[in-house]
């Protein structure tokens, strides 16, 4: 039996639509993160400043193997959306946030054992192993939370209601934010209250996107006439996101073993060069963020072209979304090189580590560039749900990415890490290109 097709239109408009609020509400993650590196910063102790960015990056490696809550929720709701499922795509955010209250729980019970290990990845100083103990301990109790709301924003993106997605991530940071500023300068808490400011942000978005979700349903009594257990426990579906959270799994543990092993080479290099170079891994972030708001339209209109059934529209939405990124990394490309030496001096009050991060900033500044076709095509893939093609393809990439690290850090130093990096996206924007191209007759045969 041939799968029914709906009619599905792809303007700009609708790129635009997801990718606005979308962008507005990534974009406050790394800037909830320069303000933590800031207040910080602003102390003026670079081992205290290096001992929030490895405890930081602790964190976020361990947590981002779980970010398949968000992207596989999202694919799978977006594609019921396009597909017309009476349920809105709750089943698949039900089971999804089951798990994530189960792994969050887990990693709070393996809290000094994950410490420990990252403490030999990052190989922190001397000077700065305590603020990363401190800054790790505490937020790690935010890991149940946080996987929650991967959860709950998979499914409002998935369901193109990206307004109210940017509506929790906004709540995240912006309490974060008020909180960090708040405890540190007010209270004199230091890294503690850094920590303790990122935590209650997760906590307070979470309880706020559960509540969104009953109203959306009209209630938890009609959410249970909609969803029989038959239904929230099918193993087949089951079966369906649980591949898709292994390879998503090991693509974002691939993804954010090259900035960790970028930062560790790093890390090596001292204290100074360590903290300038987050500064300018800060500002890669901040692009990354801005991409992701077209990575996500493209999640989000790929999967709900395919749901559908609509070949035109899938091909449409790459070509629109693809468009407006090169349009955005070329903007943010300019806007680093005119205005990157300023932010450097505000956010340091360290000499040493503003001499050290102007130095290599025109090639991280390159990056806005050369991750375009990345960071879209990695939204088209994860739409279209090809979790063993996007796993594959990452862990290729990744292993072009350190063979150039090394040649290219030998001869060229710290200028050579920031080549690899560019190698790297290159990589991925080649590999994913010609597997979409080589799938696309087949997601709507």
């Amino acid at each position: 039996m041939s799968k029914a097709s709906h009619s599905m239109q792809v303007r700009h408009k609708h790129v635009w639509a997801i990718a606005l609020p979308a962008t507005i509400a990534f974009i406050t993650e790394p800037l909830a993160g320069l303000v933590d590196l800031t207040v910080i910063g602003r102390l003026g102790d670079a081992g205290l400043l290096a001992g929030v960015v490895l405890g930081g990056l602790a964190f976020s490696v361990f947590i981002s193997l779980a970010f398949f809550l968000r992207l596989g929720t999202a694919g799978l709701t977006a594609q019921a959306i396009g597909a017309r499922d009476k349920d809105d795509g709750l089943s698949h955010f039900i089971r999804a946030a089951m798990l994530a209250l189960a792994l969050g729980i887990l990693m709070i019970i393996l809290m000094k054992p994950i410490e420990y290990l990252a403490a030999i990845l990052l190989s922190p100083s001397e000077n700065a192993y305590e603020a990363y103990s401190t800054y790790f301990n505490i937020r790690i109790f935010s890991a149940p939370f946080v996987l929650i709301n991967f959860a709950l924003l998979g499914w409002f993106y998935g369901r193109a209601a990206a307004t109210t997605g940017m509506l929790l991530q906004l709540i995240i940071h912006g309490v974060n934010i008020a909180l960090s500023i708040t405890l540190v300068y007010v209270f004199d808490m230091g890294v503690m209250g850094v920590a303790i400011a990122t935590l209650i942000g997760q906590l307070v978005s979470t309880i706020v996107g559960l509540i969104l979700v009953l109203n959306h349903f009209g209630g938890w009594q009609k959410i249970k006439k909609l969803i029989s257990k038959n239904q929230l426990f099918d193993m087949s579906a089951i079966k369906r996101l649980l591949s898709l959270s292994r390879d998503l799994m090991i693509r974002s543990a691939v993804l954010n073993f090259t900035f960790a092993w970028f930062t560790a080479m790093v890390s090596r290099m001292g204290d100074v060069t360590l903290s300038a170079n987050e500064l300018l891994l800060y500002f890669l972030l901040i692009t990354a963020y801005f991409l992701d708001g077209q990575a996500q339209a493209a999640e989000a209109l790929c999967g709900k072209a395919i749901g559908a059934n609509n070949k035109k529209a899938f091909i449409t939405s790459i070509k629109l979304t693809m468009i407006w990124g090169l349009a955005i990394g070329f903007t943010l490309f300019i806007f680093w090189l005119l205005v990157g030496g300023i932010l450097i001096d505000f956010m340091s009050t360290n000499e040493a580590i503003r001499i050290q991060a102007k130095k290599y900033l025109i090639i991280a500044a390159l990056t806005s560039f050369t991750g375009v076709g990345a960071f879209v095509l990695d939204g088209v893939m994860q739409g279209a749900t090809l979790g063993t093609i996007i796993r594959n393809g990452m862990v290729s990439a990744a292993i072009i990415y350190l063979i150039s690290a090394i040649i290219l850090q030998h001869f060229f130093g710290l200028n050579g890490l920031w080549a690899a990096m560019h190698v790297f996206f290159i990589a991925r924007t080649i590999i994913f290109g010609i597997a979409i191209w080589r799938k696309t007759s087949d997601l709507f045969s």
